[in-house]
């Protein structure tokens, strides 16, 4: 099992930058896929982007791509995800996420990871 705990939202201007954090318990983290997901209110949580175990392969949805970056380090435990040039639509609760597995293959959808973590708010404001 595995928690993880968010950490880097904040408010800031349209076009600026946040570097958000998720550390990971336990030692075994490079066995576990991760991702980053957000909800807006009134809206259905999206996947933003992801990384398999390696950290050699990665997913990013098409309204993040060139802005944002994941990567992780292992070593540490931990997820990042940098986010640059945001806008006002970036507004939302950000959510870690971790999947166990064998493979070095990405999850993209919200009912194939198994951890989750309470989320930070990251508002944009315009």
């Amino acid at each position: 099992q595995v928690q993880l705990v968010e950490s880097g939202g904040g408010l800031v201007q349209a076009g600026g930058s946040l570097r958000l954090s998720c550390a990971a318990s336990g030692r075994t983290f490079s066995t576990y896929a991760m991702g980053w997901f957000r909800q807006a209110p009134g809206k259905d949580r999206e996947c933003v982007s992801t990384i398999n175990r390696n950290g050699d392969i990665t997913y990013y949805a098409d309204s993040v791509k060139g802005r944002f970056t994941i990567s992780r380090d292992n070593a540490k435990n931990t997820v990042y995800l940098q986010m640059n040039s945001l806008e006002a639509e970036d507004t939302a609760l950000y959510f870690c996420a971790a999947r166990f597995t064998y493979s070095g293959s990405y999850f993209r959808r919200v009912s194939e990871y198994n951890y989750w973590g309470p989320g930070t708010q990251v508002t944009v404001s315009s």
